[in-house]
């Protein structure tokens, strides 16, 4: 039987032609597919989704809600996500869970078509979606080492970045275009049957047996465990804290999109489309560019970077009342944050041991996953009292002066 573990290596190749070099390996070019047709159908989704509260309440606070409800219960079950990805079949547990957010996508999909739809149903479904998620992420993000050989895991994680982003880019598109034909129930259509993408490619996806998959163990004991590892390793503590800060700060930026499009620019559904997108365009070339980048040395100097550079093009976005000029800076803003999240997955993901990746990438998952809530209805609750530009200027100024703060009280950063 072919496994990740014995399918034929890549051959060396040029450092262009190995910006693909983990698609060679069947595993992951399925699950990389899969997840990519999923992931424009959820784009979809966000974009309509984040019109479709603003229509019925024109709230900031109501669309910080929303964030919120789809990402506390990441706070709530992703750390006992992380130790049942150490424990049981992720393949089965990913297959179930992404059928079952499917489900969600199409119930909201019937209610607007039937006109029946109210907020507390949106923010119900979030919910549901995001249990979903919290409890398979860890998975997510631990399987991707199963799939490719170990010298791969850089980029293997840069495309997944990559199809991430091309997705976000392709996605608020189709959303577009999607409102204008079919109205907003057809793009929670679209995400309700994207699903069965994933669904279809983890179907085929053959993995090798895994130690400790299977033990019985209690989860407290394994959530200390975990915790004691983190605790010391000083290295994994700092990309973890850093991941807090950004997420806490620097998500507000997309929550805030449906109204920054239409109190700054008056714009509508094709308006935030564009702004959506461009922030996509920006993430997918900076995923581009770290699969080009391949397995780099110094990436913790890289991180430090892009801290910085997400910080000042956050404030500097906010400070821009005309499209042509703020457009270029959200470009740089999604590609400083993508560049951050995936150099910080792949330093994870190789300081960490197999036995505790899964704990490991859960804490991960919490550090953006579980803090986003907080970040998302703070910021709202801020956007509607000063406005969203004010809001989303401090939040930048904060990412930028904690970048100084982990510049100088951890300087060996720079040498990972």
């Amino acid at each position: 039987m072919e496994t990740a573990r014995t399918e034929t290596r890549p051959p060396q190749t040029t450092r262009a032609a190995g910006m693909f070099r983990a698609l060679a390996h069947r595993n992951y070019r399925l699950f990389w597919t899969g997840a990519f047709l999923s992931n424009v159908g959820t784009w979809m989704q966000t974009v309509a989704q984040s019109l479709l509260v603003f229509q019925l309440t024109r709230s900031g606070t109501w669309l910080g809600a929303d964030s919120f409800m789809a990402t506390v219960p990441g706070l709530l079950l992703t750390l006992v996500g992380g130790v049942i990805a150490d424990t049981v079949d992720r393949k089965r547990l990913l297959i179930f869970t992404q059928a079952c957010a499917g489900l969600s996508a199409l119930v909201l999909s019937a209610l607007v078509f039937a006109g029946v739809v109210k907020v507390w149903m949106i923010l119900a479904l979030s919910f549901a979606t995001g249990c979903c998620w919290a409890i398979s992420g860890p998975s997510y993000q631990a399987i991707t080492v199963e799939l490719v050989e170990r010298e791969d895991l850089a980029n293997a994680i840069a495309l997944n970045s990559s199809q991430f982003q091309l997705a976000r880019v392709i996605g608020p598109t189709l959303a577009g275009v999607t409102m204008q034909l079919l109205g907003l129930a057809g793009c929670f259509l679209a995400n309700g049957l994207s699903y069965a993408a994933i669904v279809a490619a983890l179907s085929q996806v053959r993995l090798p047996k895994r130690d400790g998959a299977g033990r019985e163990r209690a989860i407290w004991r394994d959530l200390l465990e975990g915790f004691h590892y983190v605790r010391g390793r000083p290295r994994v503590g700092v990309v973890l804290l850093c991941s807090t800060v950004v997420s806490l700060f620097g998500t507000p930026y997309l929550v805030l999109m449906p109204m920054f499009a239409h109190n700054v620019y008056g714009w509508g559904g094709a308006g935030l489309s564009l702004l959506m997108g461009t922030a996509g365009a920006g993430a997918l070339a900076g995923a581009v560019f770290l699969a080009y980048l391949g397995d780099f040395r110094r990436k913790g100097l890289l991180l430090l970077g892009t801290l910085f550079s997400g910080g000042a093009c956050i404030t500097a976005f906010a400070s821009v009342a005309r499209p042509a000029a703020a457009l270029p800076i959200l470009f740089g803003a999604g590609f400083s944050m993508v560049c951050f999240f995936a150099v910080g997955n792949t330093l994870l993901q190789q300081l960490v041991t197999d036995q505790m990746r899964g704990r490991v990438m859960s804490m991960w998952l919490l550090s953006f996953i579980g803090t986003m809530p907080l970040g998302s209805l703070v910021s709202g609750r801020a956007a509607d009292y000063f406005g969203p530009s004010h809001t989303r200027a401090a939040c930048g100024l904060v990412i930028f002066l904690f970048a100084l703060i982990v510049a100088a009280r951890y300087p060996r950063l720079r040498e990972i």
